[in-house]
């Protein structure tokens, strides 16, 4: 068994990492009746490091919290695991349009006013280079 700070070196992560985690009940520490101190064990190493690599796949920790629960009620978390990252995918390849898309407009607006002189706030206009790019 370990405390806090013990797993936390184990698993790689920081005592506040596994502090959030438990307060989102992704780890269920065992209180020590002597001291109250928390208690993890080996398995809960292996759950947060399971954690980690699930976020580093773009899984929320709610996504994680739901594959947890099939896996406790003895259902395999897989197809919601395939489910989850395949939306995913189609989610980030909307946002990297859109980036792509943003960055294109950025660069060729930048082009543009390379040749536009710095112009006064008159009242009326703020950055004539802003209200003037109309593309």
């Amino acid at each position: 068994m370990f405390r806090i700070g013990e797993i936390a070196k184990q698993a790689g992560v920081t005592v506040d990492t596994i502090r959030h985690y438990t307060q989102k009940e992704l780890l269920a520490p065992r209180r020590d009746p002597a001291n109250g101190y928390q208690l993890y064990s080996v398995g809960d190493v292996q759950r947060v490091r399971f954690i980690l690599q699930a976020k580093r796949l773009g899984y929320t920790l709610k996504e994680i919290d739901e594959i947890f629960s099939e896996a406790r009620q003895g259902h395999s978390p897989c197809p919601r695991v395939r489910e989850i990252i395949e939306a995913r995918i189609g989610e980030n390849r909307h946002r990297l349009d859109e980036l792509h898309a943003a960055q294109t407009r950025m660069e060729r607006a930048l082009e543009r006013w390379k040749s536009l002189p710095d112009g006064i706030p008159d009242g009326n206009s703020v950055c004539h280079l802003i209200e003037t790019d109309l593309e």
